[in-house]
């Protein structure tokens, strides 16, 4: 037999159903219609204004009408994990890798569009550490360990998401992938920088074998790209070990 809920229960289920889904929810009895109309729009601005302002581009990107659907969508097909409004946006990103159904007016980067966005906010917000300068160890470089930053996220895009704006929009995935690390510097400002394939493996070689010695790291790579010239790989992975140590993306230990 189904649990019978108290009034003030069912009150408040008819209450935020309405103001979840207002087309196809019943107005819970009792209340007019300009005091719902009231509590829904300041519902649904609220969880819009917060969305808007986490990504800024996708939001330029969509005509006003458009914007809508898409956050009424999220809002009425959403079941938030959390009541932090800080994570809304991971709320929002988590709807549309697992819940959007897709639309015509869903541009076909708008997936990873939003999560290179909410990279930034996520970085932006994080309370972890950033790896410590140790200079003292740069001598001798080759023999200590590279550490990746906990504030600095190696991504892989089919999408040139750091280009796309108002003044270009991809129709079509790049032939190649594109590869960049977001970080929050020293100075606590998050950037991102461009990768080609080897800095980006690099980065997951030291994200993954921070145990490892750079030389180790550095001749792990150089066996997967079966390159003829490993010393080629060493003195370039050094050269951008040293680049990425100076913003911070990389720390080294001994």
């Amino acid at each position: 037999m189904a649990e019978v809920l108290p009034d003030f229960q069912r009150t408040q289920a008819a209450f935020a159903a309405y103001i979840r889904d207002p087309e196809h929810s019943p107005r819970p009895e009792g209340v007019s219609d300009e005091r719902m109309m009231a509590y829904r729009d300041l519902f649904f601005n609220n969880i819009d204004n917060f969305i808007a302002t986490a990504f800024p581009v996708l939001r330029s990107l969509l005509s006003e009408e458009d914007w809508r659907l898409l956050i009424r969508d999220f809002y009425r097909r959403h079941r938030c994990g959390t009541p932090l409004f800080i994570e809304i946006a991971q709320e929002f990103l988590e709807y549309l890798s697992n819940e959007r159904q897709a639309e015509l007016i869903d541009p076909p980067y708008l997936l990873e569009l939003a999560h290179y966005e909410w990279v930034e906010l996520a970085l932006a917000v994080s309370e972890a550490e950033s790896s410590q300068e140790r200079d003292d160890l740069m001598p001798r470089l080759l023999d200590v360990s590279a550490t990746l930053s906990p504030l600095a996220w190696p991504l892989a895009y089919q999408f040139p998401v750091h280009h796309i704006g108002p003044d270009f929009q991809p129709s079509f995935a790049g032939e190649m992938p594109t590869f960049l690390v977001v970080y929050r510097n020293r100075e606590d400002l998050v950037r991102f920088m461009e990768l080609n394939q080897v800095s980006y493996r690099l980065l997951q070689f030291v994200g993954q074998s921070p145990e490892r010695t750079v030389r180790e790291q550095l001749s792990m790579i150089a066996e997967e790209l079966q390159h003829p010239e490993p010393g080629r790989v060493l003195e370039f992975g050094v050269n951008l070990i040293k680049r990425l140590h100076q913003k911070g993306v990389i720390g080294l230990c001994g």
